[in-house]
C-alpha cells in the first residue's frame, strides 16, 4: 500500500518564507556559526529494490516473568551492535501508576533472539517509566533517562485494590533520573537524580520522552545530546557529564525529535486533548537550542489518535526520514490506537511520499479489533533494517484498564517492504 501524504503546498511555501527570512528570536534559526547542508540525493538507492522483509517476534509477553503487563517501549542500538529493548514491567495491572520496573533484554543477533528478562530498576513499589535512551556515537555509552514517582501517587490520582493515590500536584512530586551502560547495556548505573537541575520550577507532572533521543551530526552543535521531554529539550554537549534544558512552546507532551538537513531540529509530539480537539493530528514544531521553536501546529497530514509516536532519522544521503504512529483519526483512547502504519519521506518531512500500514495480512478493523498499536520505537539495526517495538493491547474494548493486559512485540522490516505495493 502507498500513499502520498504530504503537506498543503500553501503551507509549504510559508515554511521556506519562515525559515528564510524571520529574525532569530522566538523563530528557530540560529545564525551564531555557518552550518554546513549535507549534499542530498533524489534518486532511489539500491536497497530500496531489495526483496520486501518483514518480521514479528513477541519479546514481552503480558503475564509472563512477573508482571502483569508490559508498555511504554524503547530500543536502543549499542556501539556493538547490541539492540536494546526497555519497557515498563507493570506488576499487577496495566495502570500508569503502582509498583512499576524499568526492565529490558538485549539481543545480539540483530533482534533474531532475545535475551531472558533483565530488571534496570526494580526499587520499592513507585513508578518507573518512560525510558528514553540515547547512544553517544563517540563514548559508546548509552544514555536512559527516566521518570519516577512513589507509590502514593499518579498524574491524576486513583484507587486500586483499597489503596488511593494523591495526584501529582506539586514540583518534585515527579521526578528526572538518569543512568548509562559503558558495557554495550550489560550492565547498569545507580540511577541519578537529576531533579533539581533539568526540572522547570513550573511544573508539576512531567515525562520524558518516551522513545529515544538523538546525537546531532552536522553544524556547530556536531555531537550534541538531546533528549526530548515534556516541555523542553534536555541536552549535554560535554558528553553526558552535564545537562541543561530549553524550553519548547506549550499544547504538547510525550516528544519526538529528529535533526533536519538544513540544520533546524523538529519535534513532532502528542498533543494536549485541548489542542487535539477539532485536528485530530500530530502537532509538529522546528526550531534549535540555540534559538527556540516555533509554537506547534497541527499537521493534518499525520492523522493520530492522540497517542505516542515514533520518528527516526535512517539516513543522510539520500535524506530518509521515518515516523511511525496509530494513524487512526476516529478518536481518541484505548481503542484507536491501530492502523499502525510506517512512513517515509525524503524531503525532511514536507511530504510523506511512501506508507504502509504494519500489520499487512489484517484489515485496518481487525487489526483495531485484536488491539495491535499503541505506544511504539524505532532504531535503524546496522544491517540496513529498520528495528520497531509495538504495543498489543490484549482487549482494547474492555474499558478500564484493570480489564487489558499489555504485551510489546519486535517488528524488523526493511525500506522495500514499506514501498512495496504487497500486491
Amino acid at each position: 500500500m502507498k500513499g502520498l501524504i504530504g503537506f498543503g503546498g500553501c503551507w509549504w511555501v510559508c515554511v521556506i518564507f519562515f525559515l528564510t527570512q524571520c529574525g532569530k528570536h522566538g523563530t528557530g534559526m540560529t545564525d551564531e556559526a555557518p552550518f554546513q547542508r549535507p549534499e542530498m540525493e533524489t534518486e532511489v538507492p539500491d536497497d530500496e529494490s531489495e526483496i520486501p522483509s518483514l518480521e514479528v517476534i513477541r519479546i514481552f509477553e503480558e503475564g509472563k516473568d512477573g508482571y502483569h503487563s508490559y508498555r511504554i517501549p524503547c530500543l536502543a542500538r549499542a556501539a556493538n551492535g547490541n539492540l536494546i529493548a526497555f519497557a515498563e514491567g507493570r506488576k499487577y495491572t496495566s495502570l500508569d501508576y503502582g509498583d512499576i520496573d524499568l526492565v529490558y533484554k538485549l539481543s545480539t543477533d540483530g533482534g533474531l533472539t532475545w535475551s531472558d528478562l533483565k530488571t534496570v530498576i526494580d526499587e520499592g513499589e513507585g513508578t518507573w517509566g518512560n525510558p528514553t535512551a540515547l547512544t553517544d556515537r563517540e563514548t559508546g555509552r548509552i544514555w536512559l533517562f527516566l521518570s519516577w514517582n512513589d507509590d502514593n501517587h499518579a498524574q491524576a490520582g486513583g484507587s486500586f485494590d483499597g489503596k488511593t493515590y494523591d495526584p501529582i500536584d506539586a514540583w518534585g512530586q515527579r521526578r528526572v533520573f538518569a543512568i548509562h551502560s559503558d558495557d554495550h547495556g550489560e550492565s547498569w548505573t545507580t540511577p541519578q537524580d537529576l531533579t533539581e537541575t533539568l526540572l522547570p520550577p513550573h511544573f508539576t507532572w512531567d515525562a520524558m520522552g518516551p522513545g529515544i533521543g538523538i546525537q546531532v551530526e552536522h553544524g556547530p552543535a556536531s555531537g550534541r545530546l538531546i533528549i526530548p521531554a515534556q516541555g523542553r529539550n534536555i541536552y549535554s554537549d560535554d558528553h553526558g557529564n552535564t545537562w541543561q534544558y530549553e524550553l519548547v512552546p506549550s499544547n504538547t507532551g510525550e516528544a519526538t525529535i529528529v535533526e533536519l538537513s538544513n540544520g533546524l531540529l523538529m519535534r513532532n509530539d502528542r498533543p494536549v486533548a485541548s489542542a487535539w480537539e477539532g485536528n485530530h493530528a500530530r502537532f509538529v514544531s522546528m526550531g534549535s537550542i540555540e534559538s527556540g521553536f516555533s509554537p506547534f501546529r497541527a499537521e493534518k497530514n499525520l492523522p493520530d489518535s492522540r497517542c505516542q509516536a515514533s520518528i527516526l532519522r535512517y539516513s543522510w544521503v539520500p535524506s530518509r526520514i521515518l515516523f511511525l504512529n496509530p494513524a487512526n483519526d476516529g478518536g481518541s483512547g484505548m481503542p484507536f490506537r491501530c492502523r499502525m502504519t510506517v512512513r517515509l519521506s525524503y524531503d525532511d518531512g514536507a511530504t510523506w511520499t511512501e506508507s504502509r500500514r504494519l500489520y499487512p495480512d489484517l484489515t485496518a478493523e481487525e487489526a483495531c479489533e485484536q488491539g495491535y498499536g499503541g505506544y511504539s520505537s524505532m532504531i535503524a539495526t546496522g544491517d540496513g533494517y529498520i528495528g520497531a517495538l509495538v504495543e498489543h493491547n490484549s482487549d482494547p474494548m474492555a474499558g478500564a484498564a484493570l480489564n487489558r493486559r499489555h504485551s510489546i512485540d519486535f517488528h524488523k522490516f526493511n525500506l522495500a517492504w514499506i514501498i512495496d505495493d504487497g500486491e
